[in-house]
């Protein structure tokens, strides 16, 4: 017996070595923590900034309160309060001010997930194991606050006008061929260092419509496009559904994939629940996108309002 527990002590820890062994270190150096980030330079952003034709503003985030469905558990509360000023008491003189205290997840409504949120086998970006560097009270590696201003070409493929639909089905994903279609006809070819939006038509359809069906699947891109986007060397996917990915997976035994293609293996950022119809709509489809998020320290995800600018 005790023979054949070493032996499966053995097995589990060469195992675990062959995995390590395998991971190779990313091309921005083995102790990179921003991934495609480091494709944003003051040339790019300058070069960026001249898509700008009519000045026009899109808040890409959507407005989220405690009703806003998430991924399961997440959600929030908030509470005003007037801090001293009980019983009519005015530590501030004639003044009078509130305040207000969020109990929450960060990883709720429009969002970016960091490069510390999701890895394969406890391996995240760039070699590092979950055991070395996620702590109860932060990341210590890969924290959203190490992520810079992220100011690109953005491009927004109508992904559901290319179908004639409004919006796209729950667990419909659109292959590598599809994506090329919609980037020759809208005239916005990917390139290296943009940040690339789908819109599927699933969030103007069923957020508020039918905000159980919306958090319960998805369409989304397959494990393909994930990958030809990887090797565009994008710096940012997002699309207008919580999770990017289609749901329920392209296949079964892998869900999420496009998350391991891009975040673990490609340091490659993940944007969610992007408010593309106004985009789509205006066929804004090529514009400065605009992202500085909040820098909480440690943090693996962070609510967001990105801006473009067209």
């Amino acid at each position: 017996m005790l023979q054949k527990f070493v032996g499966i002590v053995v097995l589990v820890v060469a195992s675990s070595a062959l995995a390590e062994d395998s991971c190779q270190p990313s091309k921005w150096g083995a102790i990179d923590e921003i991934g495609n980030a480091n494709l944003i330079t003051s040339a790019t952003v300058l070069k960026a900034s001249r898509l700008i034709k009519t000045g026009k503003t899109y808040s890409l985030g959507i407005t989220i309160d405690s009703n806003t469905p998430a991924f399961p558990p997440r959600s929030l509360s908030l509470m005003v309060v007037q801090p001293g000023q009980q019983e009519g008491a005015r530590p501030l003189g004639i003044n009078t001010y509130n305040d207000d205290v969020f109990f929450g997840w960060f990883g709720i409504g429009s969002q970016i997930d960091g490069l510390g949120h999701l890895g394969y086998d406890g391996m995240y970006y760039n070699c590092n194991r979950a055991e070395d560097f996620a702590e109860l009270t932060g990341l210590t590696k890969l924290g959203i606050e190490k992520v810079p201003p992220i100011v690109a070409r953005g491009v927004v493929l109508d992904m559901a006008g290319y179908f004639g639909v409004d919006a796209m089905e729950a667990g419909k994903y659109f292959s590598v061929e599809d994506v090329k279609a919609v980037e020759k006809s809208q005239n916005t070819p990917i390139r290296e260092g943009d940040v690339v939006l789908f819109h599927t038509g699933w969030t103007d359809a069923y957020l508020d419509s039918d905000p159980a069906k919306w958090v319960a699947s998805e369409p989304g891109q397959s494990e393909e496009v994930a990958q030809y986007l990887a090797d565009l060397n994008v710096v940012a996917v997002g699309a207008d559904t919580w999770g990017v990915d289609v749901v329920p997976p392209q296949f079964a035994d892998r869900p999420y994939q496009g998350h391991v293609i891009l975040l673990k293996e490609n340091g490659i950022y993940l944007l969610e629940t992007m408010n593309t119809g106004p985009l789509v709509r205006d066929e804004a489809f090529e514009f400065l996108f605009v992202l500085g998020q909040a820098k909480v320290r440690g943090a693996v995800q962070m609510i967001i309002n990105p801006i473009a600018i067209h």
